[in-house]
Parts: structure tokens; C-alpha cells; sequence
């Protein structure tokens, strides 16, 4: 790991979040999800690890998200790692690219999306 591996490894991962996410990994993972919106209302966070705007968004998110899992799938994607995949997402359900970004779908479709300090968490509550 090195001498500064621990001081400056990424503050945002699995192991940090206090939500039980989803995590888009692969274009498999992002069919799944649109697939399972046919069921349920599916929330896609789309996070840059290199943004602090988008860190605190997504930290408000985490600590303000109170629904249940029967009501909802939320998924995290980390864009900067997965960028094909965010691009897919911006062609697939017609959105345009923002970071950091919430997007809300339904039967296979985008019905919501917000960006930057528009993400709120009591917002999907109306889907639920």
C-alpha cells in the first residue's frame, strides 16, 4: 500500500457508505436495473469521485435516504471508473450527462432526474 496509501486512499467506496447500494459495474448490471424498474421504482446516483460538490451530495444523500427496499432499488455508479456505462445511461433513457446526478426510472424509463445541490433524497418519496 505505501507510506501515503492510507492518507489519500478514496473516501467514498463500498465499505464507507451507510446505504445498502446497488453498484453498476458492468452494462449487465445497468440492464438489471432498468429490468427491475419494470417492478419497482429504480434510483441511479451517478458520482464523480474526483468532485468534492458531488462528495457532498452524496453524503447528504446517504444520510437523509429513508426508504425502504421493498419501495425502492437505489444504484450507485462511480463514473469516473465506469465511464462507458454512464455514457450508456445518458443515451439509454435520454438524459443529459450531469455530475453528480440522481436518475429515476420506471417501467424502463427516465421519469426524474436531478444534479448537483438538486439531488434530495426526501424528492423520491412521491415515487415510493
Amino acid at each position: 500500500m505505501g507510506i501515503f496509501g492510507g492518507m489519500f486512499a478514496k473516501s467514498e467506496g463500498k465499505e464507507s457508505s451507510k446505504l445498502a447500494w446497488n453498484y453498476l459495474e458492468s452494462m449487465e448490471d445497468l440492464d438489471h436495473a432498468e429490468q427491475q424498474s419494470n417492478e419497482k421504482v429504480v434510483v441511479l446516483f451517478k458520482h464523480s469521485t474526483r468532485c468534492s460538490i458531488s462528495r457532498f451530495v452524496l453524503k447528504s444523500f446517504e444520510n437523509t435516504y429513508a426508504i425502504p427496499a421493498d419501495k425502492m432499488e437505489i444504484y450507485f455508479l462511480d463514473l469516473i471508473e465506469y465511464r462507458p456505462i454512464s455514457n450508456e445511461i445518458a443515451a439509454r433513457f435520454d438524459v443529459t450527462h450531469q455530475s453528480p446526478q440522481m436518475i429515476v426510472l420506471k417501467d424502463g424509463k427516465s421519469i426524474y432526474d436531478a444534479s448537483h445541490e438538486s439531488i434530495d433524497a426526501s424528492s423520491l418519496e412521491q415515487f415510493a
